[in-house]
Order: structure tokens, then sequence, then C-alpha cells
């Protein structure tokens, strides 16, 4: 089907999707199935008709893509008009995937609608990943770190009362990682160090421990030189097999360097480490920020 088609179609679709919306007290004398299947395939359709199109008509698919967030959610809202919870959260849902292309906050307002139906039935696990979802919306749409900081915390939260711990793991390790980038450097460490010590005792999970180890040490580092010091001696007490590792040897190099104020060694560790294990964004931030510390000590003569 060309462009023009899809459009009429899309024009037939939405024009369905108001009429049924205009008439929903109908539905209310109606079964659930009923409701389901009129809004629900109107919103389906809607959503899909234009999808795989690559023509120039984005702004046709943009209000397509919120025609069919309403015909969800006002589904949903019927199924809640008729006590039936699990339906309407699944409505919600479809209504904040469909609004993500269009109307980001609308989406998350969907989605917490969802999220409170299904803490209520006690659905926890489901309610952490529509957190999560949540989260990607402020991270990529919105750009609000602290915000999709706090739902990736409450994300974790469920999870770990879930008793999935991998789960809130990867939630908490996010959290950590935007924690060092805002500069919260203790709450970034005690996460680390949480993870780290949850996992090092686990066969199948104790490789990743001297990973979070490491980045335990560079927060540790950014804020005092000591205290890493230290902290690096924690953690091969703790976990031995950490004192063996390259990211180890990497920090004790970075630490002589930094004592010596020598910042080409810096630079050379750096490179040596980065030809074998390539540093991503996150590393050769908090690496440059240890390194601009070394320059302030030393009045900003080191190249």
């Amino acid at each position: 089907m060309d462009s023009s088609g899809k459009e009429r179609e899309a024009v037939q679709l939405m024009a369905e999707a108001e009429k049924r919306v205009k008439s929903s007290h109908s539905f209310l004398r109606g079964s659930r199935k009923q409701i389901h299947a009129h809004l629900f395939t109107v919103g389906t359709s809607i959503n899909s008709c234009l999808l795989n199109d690559t023509g120039n008509i984005n702004l046709f698919r943009f209000i397509s893509f919120l025609a069919a967030g309403n015909a969800f959610c006002q589904a949903a809202k019927l199924h809640m008009q008729l006590q039936s919870k699990h339906d309407a959260a699944i409505g919600f849902v479809d209504a904040g995937n469909a609004y993500k292309k269009a109307d980001p906050q609308e989406a998350m307002n969907c989605l917490n609608a969802a999220i409170d139906i299904y803490t209520d039935l006690g659905r926890f696990t489901i309610a952490a990943k529509h957190h999560i979802t949540i989260a990607e919306i402020y991270e990529t749409e919105l750009v609000d770190i602290e915000k999709a900081i706090a739902h990736y915390e409450q994300a974790a939260d469920y999870y770990k009362g879930e008793e999935s711990n991998s789960s809130a793991n990867r939630c908490l390790l996010k959290v950590a990682a935007y924690a060092a980038q805002l500069e919260q450097y203790q709450k970034a460490i005690e996460i680390y160090e949480q993870v780290g010590t949850n996992t090092m005792d686990n066969p199948l999970l104790k490789y990743s421990a001297k990973e979070y180890f490491f980045k335990a040490a560079l927060c540790h580092f950014i804020v005092d030189e000591l205290n890493a010091k230290l902290a690096l001696e924690k953690y091969e007490e703790m976990f031995p097999a950490f004192t063996d590792s390259r990211e180890c040897k990497l920090v004790k190099k970075l630490l002589e360097a930094h004592e010596d104020q020598n910042c080409e060694a810096y630079t050379e560790a750096v490179k040596e480490f980065d030809s074998i294990s390539r540093l991503d964004q996150w590393l050769t931030t908090m690496l440059l920020r240890i390194k601009k510390s070394l320059q302030a000590d030393g009045d900003g003569d080191l190249k």
C-alpha cells in the first residue's frame, strides 16, 4: 500500500476511534470482550498502520500514534469502571507504548497508572519492569537523569522484595553509573561495593565483581587519593582474586603516578590498559576527572 493509501486507512481508523470514544457510554452495557474488541483493535490497527512506512508522512504518523494511545487509554478507563483491573493495566501499558512515539509525558502517565494497578494487585515484578521503561524515557527522550535514577531505584526495590536479585543489581548499577556522572560519588561507591560483595561469592557472577570494585576505587580516587588506597586494600582482602586483575593493577599504577605527580606515567598506564580492554565512555570520564585533579595538584604544568 502506498503512502496515500496508508493515510486514508489511518483517517478511517481514527474516525472510528473517535466514534467509539464518543459512544463509550454504550460500551458499559456490553461485555469486557466487546470493549476490548472495539478499542483494542482500533488502537492496534492505528499503531501498526504506518510503522513500516518510509514515506514523507512523519507528522501523520505522529497523529496516528496519539490516536492509538487515546484508544488504548479509553479502553483501560472503561475496564477500570468494570472493576477489571488486570485488563485495565494491560490497556494502560498498550497506551504507554503507543504514546512513547508521540508524547513521552503521556506515555509515562499511562505507565504510572499501570504501575499503580500492578502494585495494588501485588504484581511487583511487572511494576518494576514498567518503572524501568519510564526510566528509559527520562534517559533518552526527556533527558532528566535525576528522575531516571528515581525510577531505577524504585524498580530495584521491587525486584529485591521479590528476591529477583540479578534484576535488582542491574537497576542499581544504572543508578551507580549515573550517580558518579552527577558527582554523587559516595552513592555510587556504596552501590558498587554492595553489588560487588553480593556477586563475588557467586560462581557465575564473581568475575564481574572485579569490575564493580574497580569502579568503586575510581570513585574513591576522584574524591581522595588516600581513600582510594584504603579501599583498594579492603577490596583485595575481601576478594583476593581482585589483586591479580588488570583493573587492580591499573589503579595501583595510577595511584603511584598521582603520588609522584607524574602525568605522563598516568597517561601511559591508561593507554596500556585501553590497548587490551577498550575503555567505555563512563570509565574514560572518570579517568579524565582523576587526571584533572593530578594536573591541578601540579599547578597545571603537567601534560
